[in-house]
This record gives structure tokens, C-alpha cells and sequence, in this order.
């Protein structure tokens, strides 16, 4: 039977090995023996998914020590048995970066926080030259800059405060958005998973918790999904829109990490040539930023 967290002196923070057991835990409860090649015996299984017996046969590691790491106590593991316990419990490449910072955290000495991240001059000069809706996303979701198709794709950030900037509270807490994203609930499942990816990175930040707090206060669903302890990074894809001016989108989306040391990222948008899609963002184009504004019923600009 599993046990629960015990607080064991020197095994690190508890948030974090909180975060590591529950981490541990749900993903071994999503996996079946039968996926794993084990037997079943029995309809009447005490835990969902692997017992903790069944993940530590499959890793190769005695009961007693994968319990102390599903307990927290992972400062002393290993990289190699990481890597055995990730191939166990068949864990994606995030969830095995993800695993491996919670249970082996990096000691970085702290720094003050800046109060907003900056997006280096040369990168705005190339959001204006791109052609296509393109903005960079930085640590929290947080949006820092974007370029004219994207004020006409997604709505004009700059009407907002901009600690408002910020693609999960947009998602879970403004009503457009939820009408936007076809269908919401993959966006909103994606947008936990980044955030939560990042929370692994740096679980120190008052900021992000305080993020997580509002909207685990605010949002049903939020707190739904940040319970699975899903993780994803932002990679690339492709979207379904819905527009309030030009209708429904097919849209392909680009991540480039910039190289500059501060883990912001371009994120760029376009349709397939020849498309309904690559249509209706040529009309976007001639709308710019009023483009949102006017399907909802404004007097458009004239072009």
C-alpha cells in the first residue's frame, strides 16, 4: 500500500519533494501492468496504475529505496538510476528533464529578480520585419513583445496592464480566449503542462506561485489540471483558431529559444501556402491591430 510523504531531515525543501513525489506517484498510476508486460492478478488492485513493487522490479532497484525517492528523498539519487526509473515508468523527454531537476536541483546562487524581463532591441527589430503573427514569450507565460499580425491575430496586448500579459491568466480567465482556441481544452492542458515545465526550472519564484495561487483560486479548471502534474515543453504544432473578424484558422507554430541566456522564446505563426488560412491572414494584415475590435462589430479602419 503507498504510504504518504514523510518530512526527512537534510532530503531538501518540502515543496519540492512534494513535487517529486506527486510527480513519481501520478505517473506511475497512469501505467497498467499489462503496458509494462507484467500480469494482472485480479480486479481488486488497492492503488490506480503500478504498485510501488511492480515500478521498482521494472528499474531494477529495491522496494525500500524507490519508496524513500517517492517519499521526496531523492538528493542523493543517482543519474543512472534516474535514467532506469524514467524508462520504468516510460516517461517522455520533458518528463524525464522534469524528473531528473526535481529530484537532482541545480544550487544556484540568488539573484534579485528583475521586476520585467527585456527583449534585446535587435529581437524587436526583427518581430517588425517578420511577416507573419510572431511575439516572444518569456518565464511564466508572460508575453514581452509582439509584432503587428499578432495584435491582429490574437487582440491588441497593449490595451492591457501588463501584468495582464500573460497567456495562462488570458486563457483561463478571459472569455475571448476561451472561444479562440479550438478546442480550449487542449490549449488550456498545454498551457499547465508549460507551466509546470517551468516551475521545475525554477521552483524558488514567487512570482510563478503567485500565478499558480490566483489562478488555482480563480479557475476550476486550473486547479483540475495542475493536479496531474502533467509537463510539456513549447515546441511546435499546429493550432485551430477561431477569429472573431476572418472565422476559423489552421495555423502551424514555431518555437525558437533565443540564445541569449534569459530562456525567452520566439513563437511565430503561419498558414500553408494557397490556403483558406494564408487568406484570411493576408486580410488580417490589411487590419493590423483593429482586426479583433472590428469583428466584434467596431467601425473598421480604412484600407
Amino acid at each position: 500500500m503507498d504510504e504518504p510523504v514523510e518530512e526527512q531531515p537534510g532530503g531538501g525543501s518540502p515543496d519540492r519533494r512534494a513535487e517529486l513525489s506527486e510527480f513519481l506517484r501520478t505517473r506511475r498510476a497512469r501505467l497498467k501492468p499489462e503496458d509494462v508486460g507484467l500480469p494482472d492478478f485480479g480486479r481488486h488492485r488497492r492503488v490506480p496504475g503500478l504498485r510501488r513493487e511492480e515500478l521498482a522490479q521494472l528499474a531494477g532497484v529495491s522496494v525500500a529505496y524507490y519508496t524513500r525517492l517517492e517519499q521526496g528523498n531523492g538528493h542523493n539519487v543517482s543519474a543512472e538510476v534516474l535514467d532506469s526509473i524514467a524508462r520504468a515508468l516510460r516517461l517522455t523527454d520533458a518528463e524525464h528533464t522534469h524528473l531528473t531537476r526535481l529530484a537532482k536541483p541545480k544550487q544556484h546562487k540568488k539573484k534579485p529578480a528583475a521586476r520585467t524581463e527585456q527583449v534585446r532591441g535587435s529581437v524587436r527589430q526583427l518581430l517588425d520585419l517578420i511577416e507573419v503573427p510572431a511575439y516572444v514569450l518569456g518565464r511564466r507565460s508572460d508575453i514581452l513583445a509582439w509584432n503587428r499580425m499578432a495584435a491582429a491575430l490574437f487582440g491588441d496586448w497593449s490595451e492591457l496592464p501588463p501584468q495582464e500579459r500573460n497567456w495562462a491568466r488570458m486563457v483561463f480567465l478571459k472569455p475571448e480566449y476561451r472561444e479562440m482556441f479550438m478546442p480550449w481544452e487542449q490549449k488550456a492542458t498545454d498551457m499547465v503542462a508549460y507551466l509546470r515545465m517551468d516551475a521545475g526550472c525554477h521552483p524558488d519564484d514567487p512570482r510563478l506561485s503567485a500565478l499558480v495561487g490566483e489562478l488555482s483560486v480563480k479557475s476550476e479548471e486550473f486547479r483540475r489540471l495542475w493536479a496531474t502534474h502533467d509537463v510539456k515543453e513549447k515546441n511546435y504544432g499546429v493550432k485551430q483558431l477561431r477569429h472573431p473578424l476572418v472565422g476559423d484558422l489552421t495555423l502551424n507554430f514555431e518555437t525558437f529559444p533565443l540564445a541569449d541566456g534569459t530562456e525567452q522564446l520566439l513563437i511565430t505563426y503561419h498558414a500553408e501556402p494557397g490556403s483558406p488560412s494564408a487568406e484570411a491572414l493576408r486580410l488580417l494584415a490589411s487590419w493590423g491591430a483593429d482586426a479583433t475590435r472590428a469583428g466584434k462589430g467596431s467601425a473598421a479602419p480604412q484600407v
